[in-house]
């Protein structure tokens, strides 16, 4: 279900389709969270696809499905108690606020005109701030941010910008990638941190509807298991997060860019639904969100 634009079923159908934005809608929301944000004294900073349009193109891309923003706990007077401000005073501007339940950062997202914008406020550890899906980047880059013209405005972003850009998406970053194509790259970069945690587990059933011994099930930046005779893998977690996964077997690869799973439950992927949910946005097997089910 599409929804209204503004409300709950049109932020589940964004995050599960990434539909590109509409630009027009997408400028007029950012400036508007803008004037809040700034108002209520939170330094922000452009991230991940944002930033990159800022930098390279010097616009939105065309086929980004969200705006990032970003936010340094302990810095700037930023707490969590703000953060709940933020989410009041957009509510009351009539935009959708969803809160995501991020083990190493709060965050929110918010969707008003089919246009979804994220909050993350991160957390720094020793001199290292943890990103989306796994990525260590230097606090210092978040702390003394650049400053650049964007849409008119003013607007920081990770300092220096070239430099993150790398990290985030490799040497390639000035090559134009649409959704579906940069994601492998990314998640691909991630090395393996060996999270402790709580057992999870995730079934994989083949386009036929049989469950998959030996498929690789990866949680980007966490671990990776291999799935036994019934279709299941095991994994650890430290707690509910927003997670990364890739799905491999013999003749199928897919990328999972943004899961909710939590530990001690029973995830179920099925490459038919997958199959269903890309080919009805695009005609093809893109990277997809909120795929897992509950066994």
């Amino acid at each position: 279900m599409l929804g209204n634009g503004s409300d709950k079923a049109t932020m589940e159908y964004t995050i599960k389709y990434n539909p590109p934005m509409d630009l027009a809608a997408a400028k007029t929301n950012l400036k508007e969270i803008k004037q809040v944000l700034e108002q209520l004294g939170v330094v922000f900073l452009l991230h991940s696809g944002t930033c990159l349009g800022a930098t390279r193109d010097k616009a939105l891309m065309p086929w980004d499905d969200d705006i990032d923003l970003l936010s340094v706990l302990g810095v700037n007077g930023m707490t969590e108690a703000k953060v709940d401000a933020v989410s009041d005073a957009l509510r009351e501007k009539g935009y959708f606020i969803q809160e995501f339940p991020w083990t190493i950062s709060k965050g929110i997202g918010t969707v008003k005109n089919y246009v979804r914008i994220s909050l993350e406020c991160v957390r720094i550890a020793g001199d290292i701030i943890y990103l989306f899906p796994g990525f260590k980047i230097p606090a210092s880059m978040f702390t003394q941010p650049k400053e650049i013209e964007f849409l008119g405005e003013q607007f920081l972003v990770p300092n220096p910008p070239e430099d993150y850009l790398r990290l985030k998406y490799g040497e390639e970053w000035m090559v134009p990638k649409k959704a579906g194509e940069y994601e492998i790259d990314v998640v691909r970069k991630v090395p393996d941190a060996g999270f402790v945690g709580q057992p999870l587990r995730i079934r994989v059933i083949d386009h036929e509807g049989v469950s998959v011994p030996e498929a690789e099930v990866v949680l980007v930046g966490r671990g990776r298991s291999r799935t036994d005779q019934g279709g299941y893998a095991q994994l650890l977690l430290p707690g509910p997060d927003c997670c990364s996964l890739i799905i491999r077997y013999p003749g199928h690869e897919q990328v999972l860019y943004m899961e909710e799973i939590e530990p001690g439950q029973t995830y179920v992927y099925r490459a038919d639904a997958a199959s269903k949910a890309a080919s009805s946005v695009s005609g093809e097997i893109g990277t997809l969100g909120n795929l897992l089910l509950l066994e």
